[in-house]
């Protein structure tokens, strides 16, 4: 099986690479733009074919038609990035040229949404499409992503491709991601150099401080969720989550138990252009998903941050190491 993972030196994509080698697959085509990150090192360890630049695998397509499989995975997943045009010809343009080539060239195409897509949660987070057009994205990121979503419904591409509204996933493999690391990579830079961590205080007064949450799921598990469909002919758009909200609050006891230390957290104000753009409570309702065959368990929280934290963080180790 021929697999190009497009963002593949990335979180997610890397994560899906370092699994299908486990899986015993290595016929992988890596697609992504490099920069002065270090998430090459997110590569190091993983088996693959080759690599490409985005740019110019947009330019060689036809190189590529006997491929099987498209995980599109490239995006650019900054929540607070402003440059509408820079996301919308990065994000929805270039998924429009390569979900049309997919479909030519008869490739399973299985693509990266976002829980980012539904907003303040006020309309639901229900993965069927036909709550699309009621949803209204909070950032640009997630305009970008619901963008794409609508343009295949429209053109009705969801009895043949497969989009995945990943909710807030963590694990090894994003310390490259900056501002948008996982709040769990984040406490233990913080924690380490401190001895705290900093949580945001709730600007909504229906929340309490640290009392607000999400949708926490480990990346081996949105893998899993993702790769259930790499041989499926099961089609539509569907939620990757873990099905349970866990509050900041218990986001911050599990890291503490992880690093065996006190808990000790700082609550601070939240930035004034996050106000009119946070999500508060997101939780995926997996029942479609699990109407697709997925069965397994996701991993608890508390086990996935000990996985995550004493496996990962602490002896400085990638996916694949």
């Amino acid at each position: 099986m021929r697999v190009i993972v497009t963002g593949g030196a990335g979180f997610i994509g890397s994560a899906l690479v370092w699994r299908l080698n486990q899986l015993g697959h290595d016929d992988i085509l890596i697609v992504d733009r490099m920069d002065e990150s270090d998430k090459w090192k997110n590569l190091a360890p993983l088996s693959f074919e080759d690599y490409v630049d985005a740019d110019e695998f947009l330019f060689d397509l036809d190189v590529y038609q006997d491929a099987d499989v498209l995980l599109h995975m490239g995006a650019c997943s900054s929540t607070t990035e402003r440059d509408s045009k820079f996301m919308l010809r990065n994000n929805y343009s270039y998924s429009v040229e390569l979900v049309n080539w997919a479909l030519e060239n008869d490739v399973r195409f299985i693509y990266a949404s976002s829980a980012a897509t539904y907003g303040d949660g006020s309309k639901g987070m229900d993965d069927d499409t036909f709550i699309l057009d009621a949803l209204r994205p909070l950032n640009v990121y997630g305009y970008s992503k619901h963008l794409f979503d609508k343009y295949a419904e429209r053109y009705r591409m969801f009895n043949r491709i497969v989009g995945l509204k990943y909710f807030n996933v963590f694990g090894p493999n994003e310390s490259h991601k900056g501002d948008m690391r996982s709040l769990v990579n984040k406490a233990f830079d913080q924690i380490s150099s401190t001895g705290k961590l900093q949580l945001f205080k709730s600007a909504n007064p229906a929340f309490a401080d640290g009392e607000f949450g999400r949708d926490f799921v480990y990346v081996k598990d949105a893998v899993e969720m993702t790769l259930h469909f790499m041989e499926s002919e099961t089609g539509g758009l569907f939620n990757v989550g873990s099905g349970q909200m866990n509050t900041w609050n218990a986001l911050a006891d599990a890291i503490f138990k992880a690093l065996d230390r006190p808990k000790n957290v700082e609550f601070i104000d939240m930035p004034e252009h996050l106000r009119d753009r946070y999500q508060y409570h997101t939780q995926a309702d997996l029942s479609r998903i699990r109407d697709a065959g997925y069965a397994a368990d996701t991993t608890e929280l508390d086990a996935s941050v000990e996985d995550y934290v004493r496996n990962y963080l602490v002896p400085g180790k990638y996916l694949g190491d």
